[in-house]
């Protein structure tokens, strides 16, 4: 699914200089930021009403205009979750994630789940974007540094991921008498042998076209008795079957496993502030989609959750996000 905003996906977005309402929202911030402490109601409103195009549009005029980033000042005025979120919020989409990446790989131990819930699903442009911005923040490829910090299955799933192959569909090539082969050909590599062939696997989950996994995911069910995503539940283990059961996900029921994923960073003892942001931002684009699915899995709203869930400026951010998003003036992502 693409969730980047339409302008990160053209060869020539760089800094408008013909927008004065773009110039006004960093004047605004400028403003906010004077004399003892942020005015955080007046940033909340730009960086929580904004869509993600015109968010990332401020973030690059932003240091023009005043010659430092809209992230560094964002930064030494806000803490906490708080500053977290405003800091995603502060960078265009493509370079948050960048960023994000860096992160979970730099130092001892790596988050794996950074990984898997930012590669998972991911269409062929925003993969090609995102190695990109990742080799303009790091200086490294992404594919080496993920093969540098993971090992095992979790590495062939995500190097599966990362090459971007997803093919096009083809009535002529992707037929149903093709799909009941894969379907078995699924089967064999997992359940109907001893021992899993990860690389089969992974190659249909990755490289297949949306409408023929569904024909896939069909024609399994009919014949084995359950989806694909119990399959990969079955046959798979850690941070494999995790990063693969979230991509096929993805895939087939975006705006569900999106909610699933919110659920998730709010289950248990605590709330993993750092997902819940994440996911907010990250989806910001498919919000609408995604708290209508959430409301119809869980009998409970979005904002009843973060309402439950969180507090202070960090709730009252995330709720500005929410509320706003069923008003942006765009088109659902494409899946």
């Amino acid at each position: 699914m693409n969730i980047y905003p339409e302008i990160i996906h053209e060869t020539d977005f760089k800094t408008p200089d013909d927008r004065v309402d773009i110039d006004e929202y960093c004047q605004e911030i400028k403003d906010a930021c004077k004399g003892r402490g942020m005015n955080s109601d007046r940033v909340n409103v730009i960086m929580g009403e904004l869509p993600s195009d015109e968010r990332s549009l401020v973030a690059l005029r932003y240091e023009d205009i005043f010659g430092k980033s809209l992230r560094e000042k964002l930064k030494s005025e806000s803490s906490g979750d708080y500053g977290e979120l405003l800091q995603i919020l502060s960078l265009p989409s493509h370079d948050a994630e960048a960023k994000m990446l860096v992160k979970a790989m730099k130092g001892l131990g790596t988050d794996e789940n950074v990984l898997w819930q930012i590669l998972g699903g991911r269409t062929n442009d925003e993969i090609a974007i995102l190695k990109k911005a990742y080799f303009n923040r790091s200086g490294l490829d992404l594919s080496n540094s993920i093969h540098s910090e993971t090992s095992g299955d979790f590495r062939k799933l995500l190097t599966c991921l990362l090459q971007g192959l997803t093919e096009d569909f083809d009535t002529s090539v992707h037929t149903e008498e093709k799909a009941y082969e894969d379907a078995e050909v699924f089967f064999k590599a997992g359940q109907g042998r001893w021992g899993t062939d990860e690389h089969k696997i992974f190659n249909i989950l990755c490289s297949t076209p949306l409408e023929y996994l569904r024909m896939v995911d069909e024609q399994y069910s009919t014949r084995y008795g359950y989806t694909l995503q119990k399959a990969l539940e079955k046959e798979l283990s850690g941070d494999a079957k995790y990063g693969a059961s979230f991509a096929l996900g993805m895939r087939l029921y975006p705006f569900d496993t999106i909610a699933k994923l919110i659920k998730s960073t709010c289950a248990g003892f605590g709330t993993d502030e750092k997902g819940l942001s994440r996911c907010i931002v990250r989806y910001q684009i498919a919000l609408p989609q995604v708290m209508e699915a959430h409301e119809r899995l869980f009998d409970k709203t979005l904002q009843d959750r973060i309402e439950s869930e969180v507090s202070g400026k960090y709730k009252d951010l995330l709720l500005m996000i929410c509320n706003k998003a069923p008003d942006y003036d765009a088109r659902p992502p494409a899946i």
